[in-house]
């Protein structure tokens, strides 16, 4: 596989972050969310094509766990809203 071209890594950067949003609970989300920023700025700085391509397609693959846990996460939603949240 050729080194992902920047739009591509920018477009799983923001599918991760959307799906982040799919999560009902407050903690889960906001943790895929500073997870995935955290991963994003570890690895800004990789110049190594095998490197980069290693990361990507394990961004790729945490992007599908998460859309499952996301949706799994909505099957079993808690009733209540967090204390977080009643604020919004």
């Amino acid at each position: 596989m050729a080194s992902p071209s920047r739009v591509e890594v920018l477009t799983l950067f923001r599918s991760l972050l959307r799906t982040a949003r799919e999560f009902p609970d407050y903690n889960v989300r906001e943790y895929t969310k500073r997870r995935t920023i955290d991963g994003f700025r570890q690895n800004k700085d990789l110049s190594d094509p095998s490197k980069v391509t290693a990361a990507f397609s394990d961004g790729r693959s945490q992007l599908e766990v998460a859309k499952r846990q996301a949706v799994v996460y909505s099957l079993y939603a808690p009733k209540v809203k967090s204390v977080m949240e009643l604020n919004q």
